[in-house]
């Protein structure tokens, strides 16, 4: 399956596969990347900017949500070829450096391996590149004074526990959250709002402490890391994945 692009207000885009999620952020200051696939969408990426009238050397920035391979993949080619800055909280700094590894271990993973789901999943990722542990040496931390740089103006808004230091962003009344709050996973029997499995959380308590400030957000439209967007308070969309 391509990658599906929605634009979700003017200058907000949301492009979505099977897989995983990322942002396309545009405005007179240039375009953004929110998150930028695993190494192997690479070639998806680049259709989400084409098909917005963009290619690579236009990308002025990319804003991690977090350091999985899942969710910075591509953004190590940006960065490697075209010196493209890349952010994150100043918390996940380290890990976007590989200076740590914050994620499932394969001895995790081979607990579930009866699951068939499980399996199809950690092949259809395999082939994606997720057993890449590159880094990106020249990651550095989001300020406010360099988010009022950035496409969109992001604001962050800290939302730790699947990673140290995830962090959600809003953007043009949108908020991008990562793996801090998805709808749906190819791991996941359901649909809507939820937690990743916990295998995949740094911290679940803090995952669910996250939830809790998300809650606070007066906004009416989600996009996550997984899943498809979500339309609606926030509040409830957070609401509900406590409760799940």
């Amino acid at each position: 399956m391509a990658v599906a692009l929605t634009a979700i207000t003017d200058r907000v885009h949301m492009a979505q596969t099977p897989l995983v999620n990322w942002t396309v952020v545009t405005d007179d200051a240039g375009v953004m990347l929110i998150d930028a696939g695993f190494p192997g969408n690479r070639d998806d990426v680049l259709t989400s900017l084409r098909e917005l009238g963009f290619g690579p050397t236009d990308v002025t920035a990319i804003l991690l949500t977090h350091a999985h391979v899942d969710h910075l993949g591509t953004a190590i080619w940006f960065a490697n070829t075209h010196g493209t800055p890349v952010y994150c909280h100043a918390d996940e700094v380290g890990h976007a450096k590989r200076e740590y590894l914050q994620q499932a271990s394969p001895a995790d993973l081979v607990l579930h391996a009866w699951q068939p789901r499980w399996v199809k999943w950690s092949l259809d990722i395999a082939r994606k590149g997720a057993l890449i542990h590159d880094g990106i040496p020249t990651a550095d931390a989001l300020t406010p004074a360099v988010a009022e740089t950035l496409p969109g103006r992001p604001l962050a808004v800290p939302t730790p526990g699947h990673t140290g230091g995830h962090c959600s962003y809003v953007v043009d009344n949108v908020l991008v959250s990562g793996d801090a709050l998805v709808t749906g996973h190819p791991l996941s029997p359901t649909k809507g709002p939820q937690l990743l499995h916990r295998v995949f959380n740094h911290d679940e308590p803090g995952c669910v402490r996250s939830l809790s400030a998300l809650a606070l957000l007066d906004i009416d439209v989600l996009i996550p890391g997984h899943g498809d967007v979500w339309i609606g308070p926030v509040r409830d969309a957070a609401r509900q994945a406590t409760r799940v």
